[in-house]
């Protein structure tokens, strides 16, 4: 399995009362904080890392980029410190947990269909969840295809074979990908269903948002579902899809923040799908990207994560869309804020 990792060096504690970024010295012994989960968010996440190390140089943080099922695996074994996903656990996970688990929104993304097509010279094309729904069922084989060209009046698709290639680990792209396609199509929830892991009836499975990106450029006719970050930084054209009221919408800061911005005017419901929403210029497949931590943790590695928290939700923010990721709305980063307050840490007793 292909396992991305990142591995930095951060930083001193400070008291829990002041959560400043202001390093006090390090011990000679780095304190290693360790996270994994999705890949969606680790492009962003890097760089936070980078950025933050430069003013906090004393805790190591190891993040593995192994996709948001297996972040959430490992996280309720008890062997990371933070786990992170692009979908919330479903209660029957929480409950598995002795410790209470607060879910803590990073920022927006938008998941974006690429394809590669060099007879179209990367022009934008236009799909709906229906389109998409028969291309991985294995309905539409070819990509002039008489539903694909309808759509498509103006193009010249070629008489070429579809690769659909799809996210082989449990994910919360491919959740929010397949969430998208089952509220248009009856029979893909009935016969792949929704969620982190489906039952994909054919096609090519890649490993993180890295492989199934790399599977793309390398096959002719191959499309599939990446983080917008992925597709951007590489280069591959980006469809427009049908969002709920029948308009065709690229992904776009604009496009993301509008569907969001949405939601939030009608629930201050964190967890509610970003598919559902309607206008004439909103991305129908866009979410939020959460970290997983412990409501409860032990002073040295709770005080250093607390401290990361407060620093993501201020200057993070600000590397966000130059990567292609959409900020935090305010009033969303005034809830997140509240629950790291509510964060309980506690002096280790194991330690003499």
């Amino acid at each position: 399995m292909r396992i991305v990792y990142c591995v930095l060096i951060l930083s001193g504690l400070l008291p829990i009362a002041s959560m400043g970024t202001t390093p006090l010295k390090s011990e000679n012994k780095p304190l290693l904080i360790n996270g994994a989960g999705a890949s969606f968010p680790y492009i962003l996440y890097s760089k936070w890392f980078l950025e933050y190390k430069k003013i906090n140089p004393g805790i190591r943080i190891n993040y593995r980029s192994i996709g948001s099922g297996g972040g959430i695996r490992q996280f309720l074994t008890g062997t990371l410190d933070f786990g992170a996903t692009d979908v919330p656990m479903p209660k029957e996970q929480m409950q598995k947990s002795k410790k209470e688990i607060l879910h803590l929104p990073t920022a927006l993304g938008a998941v974006v269909v690429s394809y590669n097509l060099p007879a179209l010279e990367k022009k934008d094309i236009r799909l709906t969840a229906s389109v998409l729904a028969y291309i991985y069922m294995g309905k539409i084989t070819k990509w002039n295809h008489k539903k694909i060209s309808e759509i498509n009046p103006d193009m010249a698709l070629p008489d070429q074979n579809i690769v659909p290639v799809y996210r082989a680990d449990g994910s919360g792209t491919t959740a929010v990908f397949t969430e998208y396609l089952a509220q248009f199509s009856k029979e893909w929830l009935k016969k792949v269903g929704k969620g982190k892991s489906v039952n994909w009836l054919i096609g090519i499975g890649g490993k993180g948002n890295e492989g199934v990106m790399g599977l793309i450029r390398k096959m002719p006719g191959a499309i599939g579902y990446v983080a917008m970050s992925y597709a951007v930084n590489r280069q591959l054209p980006m469809a427009e899809i049908q969002n709920m009221s029948g308009h065709f919408v690229k992904a776009s800061t604009h496009t993301v923040k509008t569907s969001a911005q949405q939601i939030l005017e009608k629930t201050n419901d964190l967890f509610h799908p970003l598919t559902t929403v309607q206008g004439t210029d909103v991305y129908p497949m866009s979410s939020y990207t959460y970290l997983l931590v412990y409501k409860e943790m032990t002073s040295d590695k709770g005080a250093a994560l607390v401290q990361f928290l407060n620093w993501y939700l201020k200057t993070g923010q600000s590397f966000c869309e130059s990567l292609h990721y959409i900020p935090l709305p305010s009033l969303v980063i005034q809830k997140v804020k509240h629950r790291v307050r509510s964060i309980k840490v506690t002096s280790d007793d194991r330690k003499t």
